[in-house]
């Protein structure tokens, strides 16, 4: 009976043990979109681009701004590609766009220009690629930001991308 006894108390002991594990949450660290996107930063080759970016986020969207109180897409594009990587483009992003060499998203690197058309069949809006499907641009209502190239809203509006011709 003893034996028994110990044994069914074991057992009891046992299954409450295993029912309080299971019991807990999972406390996996939650990947939010903006914990994505700092690590696409933290993930970035150049030091030097991970500064731009971070000395320009955030500032405010202005068609045809070129500094700190206001920048459109094609501005920020033009300055990060001419600071970090000393390549010149033309000011409008439908000029940009042409001086590309056209890969497929999975294909691009660090540095290379995505290019959006929002208003038709124009290109109209231009980003810059990090790594890990995330992108840099200055958005019309959110300034410089990190976004993602796979949400539906850019992927529906997706015109070209690639690294400039030399």
């Amino acid at each position: 009976m003893k034996c028994t006894l110990t044994k069914i108390t074991i057992l009891f002991l046992l299954l409450g043990f295993l029912s309080a594990c299971s019991s807990r949450k999972n406390t996996a660290t939650v990947r939010t979109p903006a914990a994505k996107a700092a690590e696409a930063m933290a993930s970035l080759k150049s030091k030097d681009l991970y500064r731009f970016i971070t000395d320009w986020s955030g500032v405010k969207y202005k068609l045809g701004g070129l500094d700190k109180s206001g920048i459109d897409c094609s501005g920020f594009a033009l300055l990060l590609e001419r600071d970090i990587y000393g390549l010149e483009l033309p000011r409008r992003s439908r000029d940009q766009a042409e001086t590309i060499k056209s890969k497929n998203l999975d294909q691009l690197k660090e540095g290379d220009l995505i290019f959006f058309s929002f208003g038709g069949s124009e290109v109209d809006h231009v980003g810059i690629y990090l790594n890990d499907d995330y992108f840099v641009h200055a958005s019309t209502t959110r300034g410089v930001v990190v976004d993602n190239i796979k949400l539906p809203a850019y992927q529906k509006v997706f015109v070209k991308a690639g690294p400039i011709k030399n």
